[in-house]
Parts: structure tokens; C-alpha cells; sequence
């Protein structure tokens, strides 16, 4: 399949780093946290952890951790179908197409549930027709944004004259859960909120850019190393020390399958500056410029971050070179494609 348009949307809200720490540290869940958990995150957010900025959907930052369960789901079942809307109709003025014409919408997230999908809301939001077909893929993390091309790559296999849509969209503040355990602290620190949409045809006129070659390692032995879990009715992200190693070697083995010479550059999902470090390391012919910008810039968004990075590697590149999308999350899991220009 071939890219037509990509674009991205963000909550207007921004802060800081050191802008999240002033607001953490007068709230009420700084004051029931041990000592120990408010010195790691003073730590984290006045520090340089390679995110300078972040996007958040959620109002009232500083309560924000004391909502319930609901409360939270209910932010993100408001927040998540606007923000996909929002980066869908930018990724439609690009592409210059209209709502209607769009024959299937693909949606990933994680980071709340709704019965119907995120689908549903987007496709009513925008005005697509009432046979576009629709689908949701949740609970594969950080990764999903890949293995939701493949969906979108099989179904322009089986409809070949079909316009595709792909959205990967997350309200991390809506599934933000602290506790005095190190690894969801310093997952509360890193995650913000955006979405990501592409634009997909078997037309290679409009770019030339052709999405292909999709590979996976999914390791369950290593599980709770990186997942969600639910506690008191939220989602708590767990998240441990090992990680940015275990993403390394996962993206490292993927990489050594290719056997493609003609690599022009690795667009990884931005999971955090020790994890990128950890690939650049094992992978070191490759500098990951743009995962390292969106993550300072948006911080850590989840499954739009390799979108988001390759938006920015579009445009301001040249693509001569095939250029390698690697993404790894909960599962444990690993996924990459090529994106070959013809």
C-alpha cells in the first residue's frame, strides 16, 4: 500500500517538565506519597530525561491523580474520538480527499475503552458514509501503530480500489496511576497525548512511498516487564528497570532478519531516552534524529510516536533510501516494516 497523507493533532495544553513538577508537587498526591516517590520524580522532571514538553487532554492537572476510574474513562471516551477526528481531517485536507470517500477506518489505542470503538465516534465526527468499514485494535500498547498498517495492508490486498484510513490515538492522561512503585513513577513522567493519521491507496502517484515487508517477535515470557494492569479499577502502567535492554535486543533481532543494504534510516517509537540510547547503541549506524525530537518535544505519546516521527523525517527529507519502522510495547512485543520509496 502507498501513503497519501500523514498528520498528527495535540491537545493544546502543554507543559513542561519542570512546569508538571511545580504542578505535582502542591497536589494531593504528592502528599501521600512517600518521601522517596516525590524525590524520583522531582528528580525525573527537573532533570534531563530527553522530553522537554508534553501535551496533556486532561484538565486539572493537579487532581488529576486522584480521579476515579470512571472519571478518567470518561475523559478519555470525551478526548480520544475528537483528537483522532481532528489529525483524520488534517490527514484528508493533505491528501485532499473527503470524508465519504474513505472505504475503511483503522483505529489503535490503549489508553481507555469504548463499546462501540473510537471508529464510531471518528466516523460520525467527520461525516464518513455509513458502509466505510470500521475496526479497533486495543490492547497492543506502545506497538500498535504497526501492526494496525498490516490490518490496513491486508485489507487493500482483499479491496484493492479502497482508500484507507489509519489512526493511532492516546489520552495517556487518562490512564495516569501513581503509586510508591519506581516503574509507574517514572511511567507517569514520561507519557503526554496525541494522535496520529495516514492515508493509504494502492495509488503510488501521490507520494510513491509504499509500505511493506512487516515482521514481528512477540515474547510472553517477558510479559509483565511492560504492560498495563488493573488496579483499584485504573490502569497502571508497569514498567521495568530491564525494558529499554529488552527493546534493544527485540529491535535489534527484527533488524538482522532484513537483510536490506539500502537503509536510509530507523524511525523508532520514541519509548524514552534510555530505551533510544539502548537501540542507537546496538544499531549504532543509525542516530534516530527524529524519535529523539518527537520525544522531547511530545514526550512519550504511546502509539502515535513512530507516526509522529515519521511525519517529521517526511518533511524534512528526501526519501532515497528505504527508511525502517520499528515499534515494542506490552506483550512483550516488537514490530517493524519498510517504507520503500518507488
Amino acid at each position: 500500500m502507498f501513503l497519501q497523507s500523514i498528520s498528527h493533532a495535540v491537545p493544546k495544553q502543554a507543559l513542561t517538565q519542570k512546569d508538571c513538577w511545580e504542578v505535582f508537587q502542591d497536589s494531593p498526591t504528592a502528599r501521600r506519597l512517600k518521601s522517596r516517590s516525590v524525590n524520583l520524580i522531582r528528580k525525573i522532571l527537573t532533570g534531563d530525561n530527553g522530553i522537554e514538553k508534553r501535551h496533556f487532554a486532561m484538565n486539572d492537572l493537579e487532581n488529576l491523580f486522584e480521579l476515579d476510574a470512571g472519571a478518567l474513562n470518561q475523559g478519555f471516551e470525551k478526548e480520544a474520538p475528537l483528537l483522532a477526528a481532528k489529525a483524520l481531517s488534517k490527514a484528508l485536507d493533505k491528501a485532499k480527499l473527503k470524508p465519504e470517500e474513505i472505504d475503511a477506518l483503522f483505529v489503535c489505542t490503549c489508553t481507555g475503552y469504548i463499546c462501540p470503538g473510537v471508529t464510531s465516534y471518528v466516523a460520525e465526527q467527520t461525516g464518513m458514509r455509513r458502509n466505510t468499514y470500521l475496526q479497533d485494535l486495543v490492547g497492543l500498547g506502545c506497538g500498535a501503530a504497526l501492526p494496525t498498517l498490516r490490518s490496513a495492508s491486508n485489507f487493500l490486498s482483499a479491496y484493492p480500489e479502497a482508500k484507507v484510513a489509519v489512526i493511532a490515538v492516546e489520552i495517556c492522561s487518562a490512564a495516569f496511576y501513581l503509586d510508591d512503585d519506581p516503574g509507574v513513577l517514572i511511567s507517569a513522567c514520561l507519557f503526554g497525548d496525541g494522535a496520529s493519521a495516514t492515508i493509504w491507496s494502492n495509488n503510488s502517484e501521490k507520494t510513491g512511498l509504499h509500505c511493506n515487508d512487516f515482521d514481528l517477535i512477540h515474547l510472553p515470557e517477558d510479559r509483565d516487564l511492560l504492560r498495563f494492569v488493573n488496579r483499584l479499577g485504573k490502569l497502571c502502567n508497569m514498567l521495568h528497570k530491564t525494558v529499554p535492554q529488552k527493546a534493544a535486543q527485540a529491535v535489534n533481532a527484527l533488524y538482522e532478519k532484513l537483510n536490506n543494504q539500502n537503509i536510509g534510516e530507523i524511525i523508532s517509537h520514541a519509548g524514552g531516552r534510555d530505551v533510544l540510547d539502548a537501540i542507537k547503541e546496538s544499531i549504532p549506524e543509525f542516530k534516530l534524529n527524529e524519535s529523539t525530537k518527537i520525544l522531547k518535544n511530545f514526550g512519550n505519546m504511546s502509539s502515535p510516536s513512530v507516526l509522529f516521527a515519521l511525519e517529521e523525517y517526511l518533511e524534512n527529507n528526501r526519501v532515497e533510501k528505504d527508511l525502517w519502522l520499528t515499534t515494542f510495547g506490552a506483550g512483550f512485543s516488537c514490530h517493524s516494516c519498510l517504507i520503500t520509496p518507488r
